[in-house]
């Protein structure tokens, strides 16, 4: 960030401290937008970007930055958020430690668009462009895990012989986990879903599926809304990925449509840290909101007595309910509620909880707060992509009555400025 005839202006590729020369990309009310062409005297903090499709390629905005700066950059965010939220300094509590893991080839989930120019040479594959609807012109990928990365130039090979490559403008990715027979982790099972506009031609289809078999991959296809996505290969197999978290000998399956967090090192570090966090016994009642298709409270299960997730998606709540099963769990039950109206009606919101795990998505979540303050939770564990939802959210409860006993950030995306924080508030 600097400030150019006392405006505000963000500086796409430069770090704090240097010295650049940089371009106007857009001109706003209130702060403008350029981009560095020539860094002039670097940052100690600046670093070659391992992927060469970093400065054109809108999928990683810090590769340039050292990671260990890129999560004490992300740390100050969370910090600066929670002070101007809350008032208070926040010196004083004792940061959690830094979750950090693999920040290459760590991507599981993603979005590839995908466009044919034929002045590029045909079927593009990948990430739109920094600032433009354009898809970058790339064959590798230095986040997405390796078995993805390296079907980028194949795929673009599938595409250009594809007749109707034209009606194909995206292929959602799903990785999952397999096991061996005698349970040790053996492999990454990559799934595509591929959206079409127009229905496939039969020789579209048989090319797609023989790709689907020499790559050893599943195949899903996309014709309409999330509803129509069905699998096409191997038909014979079950239209579920699994991923695991060991430490609590737990197999979760999803759907490749299901939302997952998209790296898998740093989520069982969550996992364990939050409910270590919540020192939880054989005594715990524990309500989990937000909840997904379990990824807490089926840990939470392991160690507590009694444990209660709510999710908005009736699909999800299916999902969970299938995993505690899958998983032999009879203390885990989920429930469907939009948790951004009133749920007082519900017979899970009128019950005592010991301990209370809240996992919302970006907008946060205001909306429940008042109705989780009057549960009588002794702790609450607030895991958070959004360091500004955050900070509001904490404010709230600070009100309420409750502590902050402690926060800290986990590099979930490593090379991106998004921000997963935790924070700990105990009555």
């Amino acid at each position: 960030m600097a400030h150019i005839e006392g405006k505000v202006a963000f500086v796409d590729g430069a770090l704090a401290g240097e010295r650049v020369s940089a371009s106007y990309v857009r001109r706003r009310g209130r702060f403008d937008e350029l981009k560095a062409i020539e860094i002039l005297e670097p940052a100690s903090d600046r670093v070659p970007p391992p992927c060469e499709y970093a400065g054109l390629c809108g999928g990683c905005s810090l590769q340039h930055m050292d990671s260990d700066a890129q999560i004490a950059f992300k740390q100050s965010v969370m910090l600066e958020q929670m002070e101007h939220a809350t008032g208070a300094s926040l010196e004083g509590i004792g940061l959690l430690p830094t979750l950090k893991d693999d920040t290459q080839y760590y991507r599981r989930k993603a979005r590839l668009a995908i466009r044919v120019v034929n002045k590029k040479g045909g079927a593009l594959v990948g990430f739109r462009e920094k600032y433009s609807s354009f898809i970058t012109d790339m064959n590798s990928c230095k986040v997405l895990v390796k078995e993805v990365a390296d079907l980028i130039q194949p795929l673009r090979d599938l595409l250009n012989q594809l007749a109707g490559n034209q009606s194909i403008p995206q292929i959602e990715v799903a990785v999952g986990e397999e096991r061996d027979a005698a349970g040790a982790e053996l492999r990454l099972r990559v799934a595509f879903v591929v959206r079409h506009l127009n229905p496939l031609l039969e020789v579209d289809l048989t090319r797609l599926t023989d790709f689907a078999q020499q790559q050893d991959i599943h195949l899903y296809l996309q014709p309409g809304g999330n509803e129509t996505v069905h699998k096409v290969y191997p038909e014979d197999a079950p239209d579920r990925l699994q991923y695991f978290l060991p430490e609590f000998d737990l197999t979760l399956n999803f759907h490749p449509m299901d939302f997952t967090q998209i790296n898998a090192g740093i989520n069982r570090k969550i996992v364990t840290q939050a409910l270590d966090l919540l020192q939880l016994t054989a005594q715990d009642r524990v309500l989990d909101l937000f909840c997904g298709l379990g990824n807490f409270t089926l840990a939470t299960a392991r160690r507590a007595q009694h444990v209660v997730g709510v999710e908005g998606s009736d699909e999800m709540v299916r999902r969970g309910t299938e995993n505690a099963q899958y998983n032999g769990l009879e203390n885990a039950e989920f429930h469907a509620a939009d948790l951004f109206k009133p749920v007082a009606d519900k017979p899970w919101a009128n019950a005592r909880y010991s301990k209370i795990i809240l996992d919302p998505p970006r907008s946060g979540a205001i909306e429940i707060i008042p109705e989780i303050t009057k549960l009588g939770a002794s702790t609450i564990v607030y895991i958070s992509c959004n360091p500004a939802t955050l900070a509001r959210d904490a404010a709230e409860l600070l009100k309420a009555g409750y502590k902050l006993r402690t926060a800290g950030v986990m590099d979930m995306f490593p090379h991106t400025t998004h921000v997963e924080s935790m924070a700990v508030f105990d009555a």
